[in-house]
């Protein structure tokens, strides 16, 4: 055991890892960085039998306990500096307790000149204690602080103790490296204030205050093509978006201007979004003429909403581009102190930080700390001590750094690439700096931060305080600040003059090149029949061969084992597919086509209702065995992942990864359709509009399990409404598939367009293992597709008075009732694609069954479900609801109510006319 001591820093360990490196240092002493060895000796020197003790008045009982004195300042040092560190430009620094006094380590002022062994782990040799101390006040509480210490790896620890100790938390920069920063940092300056002077009181959401990071990016960039870096993926807010597009994308300042008057743009039915949402990409050349690629997603006015999308991206890329090595792409997530405080997305996508299938090998985090949110002081806004505190959970460091000095937030960025290309991990970069303006630039923030902004009123901004530091050190002469500044003034207004005569502005798509082979989707494509998207039946055969075969080597559990033999028995005998069996089939004819497919969701490697079984269980093992991947040589990769519980950063992840691969399927998988909720913002601000905002766009498909089975408010209702709502123009796809052969089509199709649009489907429940929700291998194979509507075949047109028109499970029990009634003039069609509405198929059946009285069936309340959206799309004819009462809440949790319910429901779809319309609304004929 290590002996113990009443000290701070061991109460600040992981006593498991204390214990590994003790361990360690006993075998061998040179195994462990210098500093642990020092305090380990002085641990076995403490343990010794003949070592001083306490009340002894030797000589060596003094050495010991001054030395012990010292080397814990320089663990308090190395714990808590980050506290007392310069770091803030405009506020008084905040006081904590206990200070790092010398007093409060037992010494004083008449200790400073006195040599101490101490210094060794500091890699100064011995060293008095006034040298000691200098080191320590230059590392650790300067204009740059760093928390590290709670991190468990002792190698982590060591790596990153010794790269912050051994430079003094600095590096010396050559002129040429100074002058480049100082020119980057001119355009950054300039640009903001061109901006506020010529297009007055338009929002801009200005990046000033904290305007270094815009020359530390672009010396990352250099640094990053140095390390055989390739590509960055950058995610932020519209704060500073318009100045990082500017001077790290290199959008032209004549698009910039443009877009601050009255232009168009050529794409049509682009709406495009403000001009400090969009995003773009650009090869960067460096100064070496190295290429690096960078893009910057766009993003809503959702502060991170955008994080876990940039971590789709660049996983799909990973996977696509790079064969998994993350050290040729990286993402870079810039944040404001609020949100990354606030926002719950941001803990949710570091949840998804290390884990298999969703990792990207390490985020950079950037927080442009404003000290303020919106109008909400800091104090206000948080409870934690550091807007950062949240990277904590993921053992992230954090440099704390003093946004007025451009070397230093350089120096910290560049560190924090070094250490996540080392260790594959998240870090994080807080910038401490102001926010010049309001929220925007027509807010006056002295309304409500009169002192702070009086402290910023009189505050020199970074170009002054670097330009004065520069000229100072002999690095920059006066004229060569002046001339630097008024060659980019210069080309301003030149770019300015270009500008005003632009009315018409191309967007172009800022993921480029892997859509080059598709086309936006058109209206015609949704007013003829789907595709032809069945293959012939003998592939369709030695497909489920080939899937369906579990090795025998294997020890699977033998009732799954039992569930897949059974859907080769179905294969073979051509009749009684069931949902998990066209699914499976769906999945593999796709992977052997050459189509990647990636399934996430919580519990989709085995399905929520025990269906699915993607991946087989092996007895007394955590491994697992996935069918789907093992199906011939050279096939496409199959991926079914079990996501956290999270729906808005995992929702998230899945669509940025499908906006990276056109040529995969891309599945989301909910829970319960009303899980979705938690995922409202993604499907608001991206999957519903993003083609229309951005050209960003996306295949996605999203599985909400829907239906009325009895099981109450939250597991019934996937919201249809909602989607329905959302619709318009094409943007994207809702569909209610009712037998598997219609699953298996609809998904195929997804990838057998020239085009691509997200496809909401509100998945079975029940119908997984209903005996007549069952398919026949004709029905996948030859010349099949997926039919947008289904006609009954059962009833003679002519005879028919009543058609109910109705999506999923509902259909099976309006069967059953008529087949009890012996009903033969009610025909029964179902809506499998709900939008964009089939008009060219629903019109031919309105033709066949003319003569009919046409109602709508459904098992949601009148206020939801398709209703609304019928009465808007549906004008060929009138139409009546059947339906639930309207309601507040999307079901009863009562299961006899539920029951009582559904009969009447029924009930009223046989039942003469006028029976059952209290209460309910007749579309007439617009």
């Amino acid at each position: 055991m290590i002996p113990r001591h009443a000290d701070d820093f061991l109460q600040q360990l992981d006593p498991a890892v204390l214990e590994d490196l003790y361990e360690q240092y006993r075998r061998d002493p040179e195994s462990v960085e210098e500093s642990w060895r020092y305090f380990f000796a002085g641990f076995d020197f403490a343990a010794r039998e003949d070592a001083p003790r306490q009340g002894s008045s030797s000589a060596d009982t003094l050495r010991y306990e001054r030395e012990s004195r010292v080397m814990r300042l320089i663990t308090a040092y190395r714990t808590r500096g980050h506290l007392f560190c310069q770091t803030n430009p405009v506020r008084t620094p905040r006081r904590f307790r206990p200070d790092l006094s010398l007093e409060q380590f037992g010494l004083s002022e008449q200790d400073l000149e006195q040599v101490f062994e101490s210094g060794k782990a500091l890699g100064l040799g011995r060293a008095t204690l006034a040298q000691i101390l200098e080191h320590l006040q230059a590392t650790y509480t300067g204009n740059v602080g760093v928390e590290y210490r709670y991190m468990r790896q002792p190698e982590v620890v060591e790596w990153l103790q010794k790269r912050i100790e051994s430079c003094r938390s600095r590096r010396g920069f050559t002129v040429d490296e100074q002058h480049q920063l100082y020119r980057t940092l001119t355009r950054t300056v300039l640009l903001e204030k061109l901006l506020h002077t010529r297009f007055v009181g338009q929002k801009r959401f200005s990046i000033e205050g904290v305007d270094t990071v815009v020359p530390a990016l672009d010396a990352i960039l250099q640094q990053g093509s140095n390390m055989g870096m390739q590509e960055f993926v950058i995610g932020m807010p519209h704060r500073g978006r318009l100045n990082i597009l500017a001077n790290i994308l290199q959008k032209p300042l004549r698009d910039i201007f443009a877009e601050f008057g009255d232009v168009e743009y050529e794409e049509e039915g682009f709406t495009t979004d403000a001009k400090y949402h969009l995003g773009y990409s650009t090869n960067h050349v460096t100064r070496d003429g190295k290429q690096i690629h960078v893009s910057l997603a766009p993003n809503p006015s959702h502060l991170e909403a955008v994080d876990p999308v940039v971590t789709g991206i660049v996983r799909a890329k990973l996977q696509r581009e790079y064969h998994g090595d993350t050290s040729r792409i990286a993402p870079i997530l810039i944040h404001g102190d609020a949100a990354v405080a606030s926002q719950g997305v941001v803990y949710e996508v570091l949840q998804l930080s290390d884990l298999e299938g969703y990792g990207v090998g390490g985020t950079i985090h950037i927080i442009l700390n404003n000290q303020v949110g919106f109008t909400t002081n800091y104090r206000e806004g948080r409870s934690s001590t550091y807007c950062t505190d949240i990277a904590k959970v993921t053992l992230s460091p954090v440099f704390h750094v003093n946004g007025d000095d451009v070397e230093a937030v350089t120096w910290a960025i560049g560190v924090a690439l070094e250490f996540r290309e080392r260790f594959h991990r998240d870090v994080f970069i807080d910038i401490l700096g102001y926010r010049k303006h309001g929220h925007n630039e027509g807010d006056e923030p002295r309304f409500t931060q009169p002192l702070l902004y009086k402290a910023i009123a009189k505050h020199p901004n970074p170009l002054e305080v670097y330009r004065a530091k520069l000229i100072q050190a002999g690095s920059l002469r006066a004229e060569e600040a002046r001339a630097i500044e008024a060659e980019f003034r210069e080309l301003m207004e030149q770019e300015l003059t270009v500008a005003a005569e632009i009315r018409m502005i191309r967007e172009r798509s800022y993921l480029g090149g892997v859509w080059r082979p598709y086309r936006p989707g058109r209206s015609e494509d949704f007013a003829q029949p789907s595709p032809v998207t069945g293959v012939s039946a003998d592939y369709l055969r030695d497909t489920a061969e080939r899937a369906f075969n579990l090795p025998e080597d294997k020890a699977l559990v033998a009732k799954a084992r039992r569930i897949i033999a059974g859907r080769l028995d179905a294969v073979r005998a051509g009749e009684g597919l069931d949902w998990a069996t066209a699914e499976w089939l769906c999945y593999a004819t796709l992977l052997r086509e050459g189509h990647p497919v990636r399934l996430s969701g919580q519990d989709s490697v085995r399905g929520t209702f025990s269906h699915r079984h993607a991946g087989l269980a092996i007895e007394d093992s955590e491994d697992r065995w996935f069918p789907l991947c093992h199906i011939e040589e050279g096939q496409a990769p199959f991926q079914t992942l079990n996501s956290p519980l999270s729906e808005y950063g995992v929702l998230g992840l899945e669509f940025g990864y499908s906006t990276v691969t056109p040529e995969g399927l891309t599945i989301w998988e909910a829970q319960f359709g009303d899980f979705a909720n938690g995922a409202q913002i993604i499907f608001d601000q991206f999957i519903s509009c993003s083609e229309v905002k951005w050209h960003q766009h996306s295949g996605l498909v999203v599985l909400l399990p829907h239906g009325y089975e009895g099981q109450g408010h939250e597991h019934s209702s996937a919201r249809l409404e909602r989607w329905l709502q959302l619709c318009a123009r094409e943007n994207m796809q809702v569909a209610v598939p009712s037998t598997p052969a219609s699953f298996y089509h609809l998904l195929r199709r997804q990838l057998k367009r020239e085009f691509r649009r997200p496809l909401v489907v509100m998945s079975p429940k029940s119908l997984l293992r209903h005996p007549r929700c069952v398919s026949s291998l004709a029905d996948l194979a030859g010349e099949s597709r997926f039919q947008e509507v289904i006609d009954d075949n059962q009833v003679d047109a002519g005879r028919v008075t009543r058609v109910l028109l109705c999506s999923g499970k509902i259909y099976y029990e309006l069967l059953a009732r008529r087949e009890e009634l012996e009903r033969e003039d009610v025909a029964v069609i179902r809506l499998e694609q709900v939008a964009p509405l089939p008009l060219f198929a629903l019109r031919e059946l309105v033709a066949r069954y003319d003569a009919a009285e046409w109602c709508w069936v459904q098992e949601e309340p009148a206020n939801m479900g398709a209703w609304t959206w019928l009465l808007r799309q549906f004008t060929l004819r009138p139409l009546r609801l059947i339906s639930r009462p309207e309601a507040a809440a999307t079901a009863t949790g009562i299961s006899a109510r539920h029951r009582s319910e559904q009969l009447e429901l029924i009930r009223c779809a046989f039942a003469h006319q006028g029976e059952c319309d209290k209460g309910r609304r007749v579309r007439g004929v617009r």
